[in-house]
């Protein structure tokens, strides 16, 4: 056996035999081969490091820190030094210092990359690596759009994009595309975390047309420490900032919206402040005997005026008997005072459907003679006013939120808002209507 074929082959024929046969395999492999097995990049990388096979010319990746873009990145375009011995790539960061300490000189760059075998010459004064094959390989910055003016290039790593400046990253990309014009097929990839930016946008509309699109999380890197991943995740997880840098979600702001994520992100806190005065569970019904959400959303109203949402229960799927029961237990965590639900979506049977759940559910059902997001521009309101706080995240209420416009469209997840209108429900209970304060409570 030689080559790295030949280890190809032996793994092969390692999966789902025994030791004994596992160990005379390997003692067949040669040093050099043994190396490549224990060293080699398509042994440790994980699914989401692997390029994607098909005709494709933009590659995005699209994910979490940590996830492993940068060693994707190096290892992509190291293999395509060594396929291409006239290779002429761009390499494109924030500022020419990024790429040099990030996509080059980093833990995960070109350098910590190259093989024992192989000689790479850096060259950091000009900007250039030249790779053993003779490819080479240019650093160029975003902030210098006209350095890609003119030169000609057979492929492109672009880090970060989401960090170039807005007045210049188009024409950085314009310019990289119309010199990626060498070789049958010329191609980028794009390693980011994400931000919401017109760019971007395009260029994942783009990649997505060739199924190019690679998506993940910082927890989808098995090498991370799990101590690591378990503090981001505890810290930041479902909010903002964790479903962007950590998810690797692009979540932009719906123009118009009643909600900004910006706004969610203000009233958030980790608990709540003040003693509870009376809890309201909001319910949004679903339209049908079964499948559709059912939105349930508990409100507190703290001593200090203040309303505190503090679970949303909202179940998918569920039989009237499920989700009759996830209100109950919803009621029961929180010692609700009140059950507000639609009746508009089957009258009477929300009303026996709820009692059999619990014959002493505290329920109060309201006929919504306005539309959804009407009914929810007051309660924007006191969110603007600073009277609402979220405790903890709630990732998919605070999305539907965010799709609620002015002017009565949604443009949010799902058919219908379902969870936004369930803490309509509560909210308007709680802080707008009359509010008969059954008692204090402790914390």
């Amino acid at each position: 056996m030689t080559g790295d074929g030949a280890v190809g082959d032996a793994l092969d024929r390692l999966a789902g035999v025994s030791v004994e046969e596992q160990n005379w395999v390997l003692s067949k492999l040669t040093m050099p081969q043994k190396r490549e097995l224990t060293e080699r990049w398509w042994r440790h990388g994980h699914k989401g490091q692997v390029a994607p096979k098909g005709d494709w010319r933009i590659w995005l990746i699209l994910a979490g820190r940590g996830f492993g873009k940068t060693r994707a990145g190096a290892e992509w375009l190291s293999q395509a030094a060594r396929d291409m011995p006239d290779g002429r790539f761009a390499l494109i960061g924030h500022t020419a210092d990024d790429v040099r300490r990030v996509m080059i000189e980093g833990a995960a760059g070109l350098l910590a990359v190259m093989r024992d075998d192989e000689r790479i010459v850096w060259r950091r004064e000009r900007g250039e690596i030249e790779f053993s094959s003779g490819a080479r390989a240019f650093v160029y910055s975003a902030e210098a759009p006209e350095s890609l003016r003119g030169p000609e290039h057979h492929l492109a790593w672009c880090d970060e994009l989401a960090k170039w400046r807005a007045g210049r990253a188009k024409e950085v990309w314009d310019n990289l595309q119309m010199g990626l014009r060498l070789g049958e097929h010329p191609r980028v990839l794009v390693t980011t975390t994400p931000k919401p930016g017109t760019l971007l946008r395009a260029i994942e509309r783009e990649a997505e047309g060739s199924g190019s699109v690679m998506r993940g999380k910082t927890r989808d890197n098995p090498h991370l420490p799990q101590s690591f991943v378990g503090a981001m995740l505890g810290e930041y997880g479902g909010t903002r900032l964790g479903r962007q840098e950590l998810d690797g979600e692009l979540i932009d702001d719906v123009e118009g919206a009643l909600w900004s994520r910006g706004r969610l992100e203000a009233c958030r806190v980790k608990r709540r402040r003040a003693r509870v005065v009376r809890v309201v569970v909001g319910v949004d019904p679903p339209a049908g005997s079964e499948g559709d959400a059912c939105g349930i959303v508990a409100v507190a109203l703290g001593a200090d005026d203040i309303g505190y949402v503090v679970e949303d229960a909202s179940v998918s799927g569920a039989s009237p008997e499920g989700w009759a029961a996830a209100v109950a237990g919803c009621v029961a965590r929180h010692k609700a005072d009140r059950v507000v639900a639609e009746k508009n979506q089957g009258g009477d049977m929300v009303k026996s459907v709820l009692l059999a759940a619990d014959t002493r559910l505290p329920l109060k059902l309201v006929h919504a003679s306005r539309g959804k997001v009407t009914r929810a521009e007051p309660v924007a309101t006191l969110y603007e006013r600073g009277r609402m706080r979220h405790v903890g995240a709630f990732p998919a209420l605070e999305d539907e939120l965010c799709g609620l416009l002015a002017g009565g469209a949604y443009e949010g997840p799902g058919r219908s808002p379902d969870r936004a209108d369930a803490l309509v429900w509560a909210a308007t209970e709680l802080m707008l209507g009359r509010r008969a304060i059954a008692g204090v409570r402790g914390l």
